[in-house]
C-alpha cells in the first residue's frame, strides 16, 4: 500500500483538489458517467481532510464536474482524430487526469501551471517521455513564455478547465488574444461560469455542496461570444460545447439546460475557438 502524500494547496490551487474529490466520488458511483480510477486513486493516497476543508461530495455537484471533464475528452479525442501527433497544452491543469482516459499513445501533452500544483502533480501522477510540464502563473500580465516553449508544427489544442473564470476579465482576452496569434490553425477550449454566478462568488457567496470558492472575476453569459470575437481577428469561429448527456434527472437537466428559459442565461459555459490557420509561403508571394 502506498504512503499517504501530505498536500496543503490553498486558494485557486485548492480548487483542482475539489474537482478531483468530485470526480472520485462521481468515479466510484455502480453507474458512474466518468470512469477515473486515477481521481479515485488520487483521494485515497492524499494526506488531505477532503470532507472537512471542502464539504461533502453531493451526487449532482459530482456529477456535473464529471460530465464536464467528459465534455473536454470528447474535445481532445476530436482533435487528435484529426492530429494524432498533435500537441495539447493544458492550462491550470491541477490533478486533471484527462492524459489517462484520451491518451492515443502518440500525443505530446503539456501542463501549465503554478509551481506548487505542478510539483505535486509530478509526485503523485505517472509521468511519461510524451508528457512536459512548464511552471507558469497564468493569471500574471504578461507571461507567456511557456508559448515559447510547445512545438506547433503537429497541430495545437489549447485547454483552459476550470480556469478562466479566477482571471480578471482583461487577463481572459488578453490570454486568448495571445493564444490566437502564436497558434495559427489551433483550437482552444475552456468553461466559465455565469456572470450571476461570478458576481456571487466575488460577494463572497458559497457555492455547490456549501465550498467556499475563490472570487470568480470573469462570468459570461452565451451572449458574450461577440465580446470574445473582438478579442483578436483570428478568432474564425466560436461554438458552444453541450455537456453530454448525463445519469438520471440531475444528468439531462445539466445537458438540456441551454434550452431551458430558466437556465440558459444562469449556467456554466464550455466555449470552442479556432484561429484561423497562418497563410501558405504561396499565398504570401
Amino acid at each position: 500500500m502506498e504512503s499517504p502524500i501530505p498536500v496543503d494547496l490553498t486558494g485557486v490551487a485548492e480548487t483542482g483538489l475539489w474537482t478531483v474529490y468530485h470526480r472520485a466520488a462521481e468515479a466510484t458511483h455502480h453507474d458512474t458517467v466518468l470512469p477515473d480510477p486515477q481521481a479515485v486513486r488520487l483521494v485515497a493516497q492524499l494526506d488531505f481532510p477532503f470532507r472537512e476543508r471542502l464539504g461533502p461530495a453531493r451526487s449532482g455537484v459530482a456529477q456535473a464536474i464529471a460530465l464536464r471533464a467528459l465534455a473536454f475528452d470528447g474535445a481532445v479525442r476530436t482533435f487528435l482524430s484529426a492530429h494524432p501527433d498533435g500537441t495539447v497544452i493544458a492550462l491550470g491543469e491541477g490533478l486533471e487526469t484527462t492524459f489517462w482516459r484520451v491518451d492515443n499513445g502518440r500525443v505530446q501533452w503539456v501542463s501549465v501551471d503554478l509551481a506548487e500544483p505542478l510539483e505535486l502533480r509530478t509526485r503523485v501522477l505517472p509521468q511519461g517521455r510524451r508528457q512536459r510540464h512548464i511552471p507558469c502563473d497564468i493569471s500574471r500580465d504578461p507571461d507567456s513564455r511557456w508559448m515559447e516553449r510547445v512545438d506547433t508544427s503537429r497541430g495545437v489544442l489549447v485547454t483552459a478547465q476550470g480556469l478562466l473564470m479566477y482571471l480578471h476579465p482583461t487577463r481572459v482576452h488578453k490570454l486568448i488574444a495571445a493564444c490566437a496569434e502564436t497558434f495559427p490553425g489551433g483550437t482552444m477550449i475552456f468553461d466559465t461560469v455565469s456572470r450571476r454566478f461570478s458576481a456571487r462568488c466575488r460577494a463572497g457567496g458559497k457555492g455547490p455542496g456549501g465550498y467556499r470558492l475563490p472570487p470568480m472575476p470573469w462570468g459570461m453569459d452565451p451572449d458574450g461570444h461577440q465580446t470574445l470575437q473582438a478579442a483578436h481577428p483570428a478568432i474564425t469561429a466560436i461554438r458552444d460545447v453541450p455537456l453530454p448527456v448525463g445519469r438520471g434527472i440531475t444528468g439531462h437537466v445539466l445537458s438540456w439546460a441551454s434550452a431551458l428559459p430558466l437556465l440558459r442565461n444562469n449556467r456554466p459555459i464550455i466555449t470552442s475557438l479556432h484561429f484561423r490557420a497562418a497563410p501558405s509561403d504561396s499565398a504570401r508571394r
